[in-house]
């Protein structure tokens, strides 16, 4: 009996020292597929494509930093990147628009075909006498003398932006014009507003975006009866007034209008306000899990979606032309904590994808080489 008791013991010891051994947890836990399935690596875009979703901030600096950038983008067979950081990050009036000419004039003289360059609004002075006229005729000023093809909003207009101590909303009327003006001028309002939903909800068990939360406290939002932040359907709502209000000027919706794990819902926004395009930067990880839905979704949409991709990552591309050219199955997201699922293609045929990846753009931003695109 005392010997059945002590190979017991002995036994349990063994097992919670293996079981020490073996814990892992939720971020270090990165199991290797066993499945057996055909695999398409793909480096490179089966058609030359349009990144109308970047961010540079020294192409207005030697040379050598185009050089660079253009050799990473042959690689890719990105054949034209929209640089959407025109004025860079500063409320210096002066050095931005330097630094915007400057950009222009440098692609000019040794890439023409190859970059595009939209402008940006500084909303820092929004509460002062006249600033809403001197922004229209900033606009016009970068568009018909300096040559920027469009207009970037950044999220900040709806998280930062403040009159005093309150914060602007997106639609505020202070900005209508510029909005009227970007439709008289022909150029596109690619527009970010607002994070993933899941931002804005309790970081416990149950939210998709946990892991992301837990390694970027910051990215959490919090708004109700003690903050002054605007809720995510609150925003969401403004981006769309703005939408409806200004029905000839031609919107971007940045990273899918935030609707890219909710593609019926977007489809009846498309419905709603045909001035709305999107584009998929950061969000591929979304429409790679769901094939089925997101392919008919691009296939009755495909006249509205563009190429985007925002960070500049060049190994990162290879994610986006795999989920959008392949039919492969279970493949893995590059980044972890924006998704820990897995992939699977959509497989987009050739007319779609060159829409997606470039003749959408060309319709919509002006003044685009089209001679280094297909038919």
């Amino acid at each position: 009996m005392k010997s059945n008791y002590l190979l017991l013991s002995a036994l349990l010891l063994s097992m919670s020292s293996y079981a020490q051994q073996i814990t892992v947890n939720f971020e270090e836990y990165e199991p290797k597929s066993t499945l057996v399935v055909p695999e398409h690596i793909t480096t490179k875009a089966k058609f030359p494509f349009i990144d109308v979703h970047n961010h540079q901030w020294n192409l207005h600096e030697e040379k050598e930093n185009l050089d660079k950038l253009i050799t990473e983008m042959n690689a890719l067979n990105m054949k034209l990147m929209v640089n959407l950081s025109g004025r860079g990050w500063t409320s210096d009036e002066t050095k931005s628009t330097q630094t915007l000419s400057k950009q222009i004039e440098q692609i000019k003289q040794y890439y023409p075909s190859r970059f595009a360059v939209f402008t940006n609004i500084d909303f820092a002075n929004i509460n002062t006498k006249g600033w809403t006229e001197k922004a229209v005729k900033t606009l016009e000023d970068d568009v018909k003398l300096r040559g920027a093809k469009g207009l970037k909003i950044y999220k900040n207009l709806g998280f930062s932006v403040k009159d005093g101590d309150k914060l602007v909303r997106v639609d505020d009327p202070r900005l209508d014009p510029i909005w009227k003006k970007a439709g008289e001028l022909g150029i596109p309002v690619l527009i970010h507003t607002a994070d993933p939903e899941r931002f804005w909800q309790p970081v416990d068990r149950f939210n998709e975006r946990w892991l992301e939360l837990k390694l970027h406290p910051d990215r959490k939002r919090n708004a109700g009866e003690k903050s002054n932040d605007f809720t995510w359907e609150q925003l969401i709502e403004q981006q769309h007034n703005v939408f409806k209000k200004n029905p000839k000027t031609n919107f971007i919706a940045a990273h899918m209008g935030w609707y890219p794990n909710n593609l019926p819902k977007l489809d009846s926004l498309m419905d709603e306000m045909p001035n709305m395009y999107v584009e998929i930067g950061a969000v591929i990880a979304e429409l790679g899990r769901q094939p089925h839905t997101a392919k008919r979704f691009f296939e009755k949409r495909q006249d509205r979606i563009l190429f985007g991709k925002d960070s500049w990552v060049p190994s990162e591309y290879a994610t986006y032309f795999r989920v959008l050219e392949t039919n492969d199955e279970y493949f893995p997201y590059h980044k972890k904590y924006h998704a820990f699922w897995r992939m699977y293609g959509l497989g987009l045929s050739d007319g779609i994808l060159k829409k997606v990846y470039y003749k959408n753009a060309l319709k919509l931003i002006p003044g685009l080489d089209k001679s280094q695109f297909p038919e």
